[in-house]
Order: C-alpha cells, then structure tokens, then sequence
C-alpha cells in the first residue's frame, strides 16, 4: 500500500477545496496517510479525513503522546534526542514520515520553514511532493532541484532569509545540483 506523507504550515486553518479534492482522490487510491499531529494543516487534515470516517491513517508524534489525534487512529511515536518543545524535536517525527512515505503532499503559505523542510526532506530521498501554494490556489510538483527552485521563487525575500537562517536554504539547494552534476 503507497503511504502519502501530508503536512503544511501551521498557519494554514481551513484548507481549499482543491487540498480537499486532492485528500479525496488520495483515500479513493486506497493509499494509507501519514500526518502529523500539529495544529494548522495537520489537524484540519485530520478534521477531515475523520469525517470521511477513513481508517488508513497514522499520526506520527515525537514524544508519548500526540497532540492532536482526532480520529483515534494508530499513532507512531518517535524518540527525539533533542529537546522537548524545541524544533529539532518536532523535525524528528518529519525526518521519519519523509523516509516511511512514498509521496508528499504538502499545503504550504510560501513562508512555513517547516513545509519547505519537508519538502527538501522528501527530494533528499528521491521523492516527489506535491506542493499547493495555498494563496495561490496553485499545485507545483517537487522532482528536481529546478523544482524545488521554482518553488522558492514564490517566497518574499524575508521569507528567504528566515528559510536561509533557519534551513541553510542555499546550501541546501547547493547540494542537490553538487548531486546532479556528479551523475553527469
């Protein structure tokens, strides 16, 4: 059974009608969802994959227990080294959903450092995401790094250098063409 990781930002409250179109076709593929267990995109994806009453659906959690699990599905929970509460912690539960996937989908508002790791997480393993820029009401399907580059082309400068100071957004980006260019 294919496993579609799905996150956003956190910002993101109410999802478009094409994110809901999108999760249907999803459960319709018989495909399992993988979410995690944040506020924003993550539960209200929940929200609405428990008034499916769709039962293919793990949260993943760092720690015990997660924070939201509305539907009572199965959880995954993932040992973190890092400190409780801090981002390296919650990038723990990310960094195994992007390896137990087989695809991403990802609803993101162009500034969430979280979405666009996730991202780059999936293409480090040579997996593809799809991306809805939500204000936009546009999909971008992430299979290179040139995609990944037109992606980043839809941030404000500011969102950039919070990605850059957060992320290492140009070095990121350095590496997976370092890649390409020593397969040719």
């Amino acid at each position: 059974m294919h496993k579609v990781f799905i996150s956003g930002s956190m910002r993101i409250k109410n999802l478009d009608t094409n994110v809901l179109n999108r999760i249907n076709n999803i459960v319709n593929s018989d495909y399992q969802v993988i979410v995690g267990d944040a506020n924003g995109v993550d539960s209200s994806i929940q929200e609405y994959l428990n008034t499916m009453h769709s039962k293919s659906v793990i949260v993943y959690c760092t720690g015990n227990k997660p924070r939201n699990n509305i539907g009572h599905w199965m959880v995954e929970n993932i040992k973190a080294s890092a400190k409780p509460g801090t981002r390296a912690f919650y990038t723990a539960k990310d960094i195994q959903m992007a390896d137990d996937c087989d695809y991403g989908f990802m609803v993101w508002d162009t500034t969430s450092t979280g979405t666009l790791s996730n991202t780059i997480e999936l293409l480090k393993r040579n997996k593809k995401s799809l991306v809805y820029i939500n204000k936009l009401k546009k999909f971008l399907k992430i299979r290179n790094v040139v995609d990944l580059e037109y992606l980043v082309s839809y941030m404000s400068e500011i969102a950039k250098d919070k990605a850059e100071k957060k992320l290492g957004l140009k070095r990121k980006i350095e590496s997976f063409k370092n890649v390409q260019m020593n397969l040719l």
